[in-house]
């Protein structure tokens, strides 16, 4: 069974990538010929998980603020999320340390 703690943190770690790379879209809009950052996540299958890697846009199309601002929500969901996966590992755990003690 994949270790609980290590698939929520590495989603955490994704989330906060994408989030950052969100802000720095949005600081760099007037910027010109800026290429913005995009996320790319991917499965890790031996230690379970995600792996993130931040790249950039092929093409200079700019940024879109209301684009920006659907991907910081997504973001912020996603982290809810895991965060609430490692809260109920650690819930899980504490309640079978009581059975066992």
């Amino acid at each position: 069974m994949a270790n609980l703690s290590s698939i929520g943190s590495s989603g955490l770690q994704a989330a906060q990538l994408r989030l950052d790379a969100s802000a720095n879209n949005v600081a760099n809009m007037n910027t010109p010929g800026y290429r913005r950052e995009v996320v790319a996540q991917e499965a890790v299958a031996g230690s379970a998980g995600v792996r993130a890697t931040l790249q950039r846009e092929q093409d200079a199309k700019g940024v879109a603020l209301e684009k920006e601002a659907v991907e910081q929500m997504s973001a912020t969901y996603a982290f809810k999320a895991n965060l609430q996966a490692i809260k109920t590992q650690d819930e899980m755990m504490g309640s079978l340390l009581d059975v066992k003690a």
